[in-house]
């Protein structure tokens, strides 16, 4: 089935070529730079361990770039071995690959440790001395961000046996959970994961119900494993929550992120006091549809006036394009460089990762996207959103590797920036009133899956952690309880979450890969309404802005980046602003 589809879209050679790092696995460069980087991590540990404080800052400033260099080579590898490994999750090759990579890395990092410590720990005085050097200047936001984890740091004899155990550890449990989703077939036609998610939103009730049965029939199977590697990770940051002294299960996420916990409690609670909003619209759905209850398999439905028809690779790539030089020229060149560079993975295949991700891979190479594309409206904008990702990583990639990995909440502003912008480049294409209401419909959705679910699922992660801590292991009930939880807390009495529902908490990626990482989405979506206001108000005089914003990378704060556009994170108005625009788009359809 996938390979009649990946044939019929035009996706079947749609295939990234990762030669901008390695040729292959056997490629003699992968050994070459790995020793490279075993060599200098010696040598600048001998050279700086112990007396970092004492040295010449002119000495100081080429360390770091000596230590900025061993992370470039170390990256790429990571990177091609993890780019390698998701199209092919079956191959032993490619996972023992991707094992030996962070084993290797863990080898080099482990001479590297006492960097981080005794930068971090440094009199400030001294610390100064080095920040005041002009060669220091270009990593000045990377190296005080380094110091705010000074409280959180252990001993180097300590972080020397984390760093050593890390192949085995967190980063194992990821590799099983991949291998195991993988790997993992669903109803008689064994279907992939991403086959059967995509019949959710089939205008035909009876496969909609039939493919939710069957997602939650191979999760079933799964279960004692999913929920073991669920509380694994769950319980190894609990412990090193513990031991690095952060006062709760997110304040590491927050830190990442650069964001004052007060500016992600507002997102929160200015958030989940307007699931009305989400209840209001789901109530009128059921309406439109005709049915007398909206269960959790309708929630995807196509309205009736949508269009549903396929749409092939070269009409998207052409909508996506034309959507982004409408706004920016330059964001149409840098996106075209990905379908023309080979920098997309986009066809079905057995084996392959679902879902959809941008990779910023190193500076001197280029990112790569990966997504599923099965040729519907949503898998456009899908498209758009990780060329957004990938357009910010492009950009920002002048600023060097330490400077260019932007936080999670600005990450996604870009992307889902790229989303509005096709949608409206789209909504200008429908003429028919009726697919008109519907087009804004699925954009509703969309925009809910993004601020409302993410959020729902937060609240998810924040009782779990809680519970993990106070009580112990989680039971596979006790998580589908909270789970389910979380979920009615948002819909209310407008969508009824049915018995195979409980389980779906076991198939989301971030809770494993990134806690804390979901309420990133929001953040973003809230922003780019915000941003987009901007843009209608100023026009052309807003892209520059916008588009340096990108460049900036993660040069500077979040609060830094967005002063040239006067927002203030902290106010809970700003937030309430961006969710009026939500609620706006629903009076629309409320009023039809």
């Amino acid at each position: 089935m996938s390979a009649s589809l990946n044939n019929d879209l035009g996706t079947t050679n749609v295939l990234w070529k990762l030669d901008t790092l390695y040729d292959s696995l056997q490629d003699e460069l992968l050994q070459d730079d790995l020793d490279l980087c075993i060599q200098e991590a010696e040598m600048l540990r001998e050279e700086c361990s112990g007396k970092l404080a004492e040295l010449d800052p002119a000495f100081f400033a080429r360390s770091l770039r000596r230590l900025e260099r061993i992370q470039v080579n170390l990256g790429r590898i990571d990177t091609y071995a993890f780019l390698n490994f998701v199209t092919c999750v079956k191959n032993d090759e490619a996972c023992a690959f991707l094992q030996k990579s962070k084993e290797d890395a863990s080898r080099v990092n482990r001479e590297l440790v006492f960097f981080d410590l005794e930068w971090a720990k440094m009199d400030q005085a001294s610390a100064d001395a080095f920040l005041a050097h002009d060669d220091v200047a270009p990593y000045r936001h990377y190296l005080l961000n380094l110091r705010r984890y000074a409280d959180h740091l252990l001993s180097q004899a300590e972080e020397s046996l984390l760093v050593e155990l890390s192949p085995v550890g967190n980063d194992s449990w990821l590799t099983l959970f991949e291998k195991l989703m993988g790997h993992l077939e669903f109803g008689d036609s064994k279907r992939s994961e991403e086959e059967v998610l995509s019949d959710l939103y089939d205008a035909n009730r009876e496969v909609r119900h039939s493919a939710a049965l069957e997602l939650t029939e191979g999760l079933q199977g799964q279960m004692h494993i999913l929920s073991h590697i669920f509380n694994t990770i769950l319980a190894e940051k609990m412990i090193g929550d513990r031991l690095r002294n952060y006062p709760s299960w997110v304040s590491a996420r927050n830190l990442s992120n650069e964001l004052d916990d007060k500016t992600v409690e507002t997102l929160v609670d200015s958030t989940t006091a307007r699931y009305d909003i989400v209840q209001r619209y789901y109530t009128i759905k059921k309406e439109i549809l005709g049915l007398d209850e909206l269960h959790d398999y309708d929630r995807y439905a196509p309205l009736p006036s949508l269009p549903d028809r396929l749409i092939p690779w070269e009409e998207c790539k052409e909508m996506v394009l034309s959507g982004f030089r409408t706004f920016s020229p330059e964001m149409a060149d840098i996106a075209t460089l990905f379908f023309e560079q080979n920098w997309i993975h986009a066809p079905l295949l057995d084996g392959k990762r679902g879902g959809a991700f941008a990779h910023p891979a190193v500076p001197d190479a280029n990112p790569f996207i990966l997504v599923n594309y099965t040729g519907n409206l949503r898998d456009v904008s899908t498209v758009a959103h990780e060329l957004g990702h990938g357009i910010h990583q492009y950009l920002a990639k002048e600023k060097g590797y330490f400077n260019s990995d932007t936080p999670l909440v600005l990450a996604e502003t870009a992307s889902v920036f790229a989303e509005l912008l096709i949608f409206h480049k789209q909504l200008e294409t429908l003429n028919n009133p009726a697919e008109k209401h519907a087009f804004i419909c699925q954009k509703l959705e969309s925009i809910f899956a993004t601020v409302f679910r993410q959020i729902s699922m937060n609240r998810f992660e924040d009782m779990v952690h809680t519970q993990r801590r106070e009580k112990g292991e989680v039971s596979t009930e006790d998580l589908s309880t909270l789970w389910m939880s979380s979920q009615e807390a948002m819909f209310g009495d407008a969508v009824t979450l049915g018995e195979h529902y409980r389980l779906w908490w076991s198939y989301i990626p971030h809770f494993l890969h990134t806690p804390g990482y979901v309420y990133s989405y929001a953040f973003g979506e809230l922003l780019v309404l915000a941003l987009y206001s901007i843009y209608e108000k100023e026009g052309a005089d807003f892209i520059p802005k916008y588009l340096h914003l990108l460049s900036q990378g993660g040069s500077k704060s979040p609060y830094e980046l967005l002063t040239p556009f006067n927002i203030d994170l902290n106010a809970p108005s700003f937030w309430q602003g961006g969710l009026l625009v939500i609620e706006n788009m629903l009076k629309e359809i409320e009023n039809v």
